[in-house]
């Protein structure tokens, strides 16, 4: 939770942790590119901007590193990791064989709070304006379906993994966000595909994440 910006403190009894806000709050202004690809990270000026000690965000940045959204070289500092186009092709490789996989995985196993969850995400979708112009909060909401769709799943590994990938995708996507054509009908897709799941159609769920994966390098590829 952030106040004005900043952490609030944990409270006693089951709060996050600060240093899990910390990661959160990074993670996220390194998958929207607010800090910058290559761009040094200074651990006492993230923690006088998070309103913490350099502890929780060191503990953070470990975090992150092993998402690959930064790295550390010794003696020279902590860094936000390239992004590198070059990688697309893995990344979308991957993705290809294990988003259907979940998506199908979630039609079969998910549960009925969590095919509540997924309609009601469904109608917040179909509902969005054709005319919305924040790119980012599209993305945001782009990586919020992914994560549902991941935790509706019900395998924790098949999850973490594909959490990772879509985490390093819409970094890719957001460098050429502004090259893209608007974002909503990429994002509008998802409804099909949150209804099949709801509906607990496995077939259709799985292809339709399978298109919404190629459609996403086909439309990264056309701007490059």
């Amino acid at each position: 939770m952030t106040v004005n910006g900043t952490l609030a403190t944990a409270e006693p009894g089951g709060a996050v942790s600060l240093a899990e806000q910390a990661y959160q709050l990074l993670k996220d202004r390194l998958i929207m590119l607010e800090i910058r690809p290559g761009e040094p990270i200074n651990d006492g000026q993230l923690a006088q901007d998070l309103g913490v000690g350099r502890t929780p965000v060191r503990e953070a940045l470990k975090r992150l590193e092993t998402d690959h959204l930064v790295v550390s070289y010794p003696r020279r500092g902590t860094f936000a990791t390239v992004v590198d186009i070059t990688e697309l092709a893995a990344i979308s490789e991957i993705r290809e064989l294990l988003e259907p996989l979940a998506a199908r995985r979630a039609a079969e196993n998910a549960s009925a709070q969590l095919r509540t969850e997924i309609r009601q995400k469904a109608e917040e979708i179909s509902g969005l304006d054709a005319g919305t112009s924040d790119q980012t909060e599209l993305m945001r909401l782009d990586l919020s379906v992914h994560k549902l769709i991941y935790r509706a799943c019900g395998n924790a590994h098949l999850e973490d993994v594909l959490v990772r990938y879509d985490n390093l995708a819409t970094r890719i996507w957001c460098l050429v966000l502004d090259r893209l054509p608007p974002v909503v009908s990429h994002i509008s897709e998802h409804t099909s595909l949150l209804e099949a799941i709801a509906d607990g159609d496995a077939e259709k769920a799985s292809h339709l994440a399978l298109e919404h994966v190629s459609g996403f390098e086909k439309a990264v590829r056309s701007v490059l």
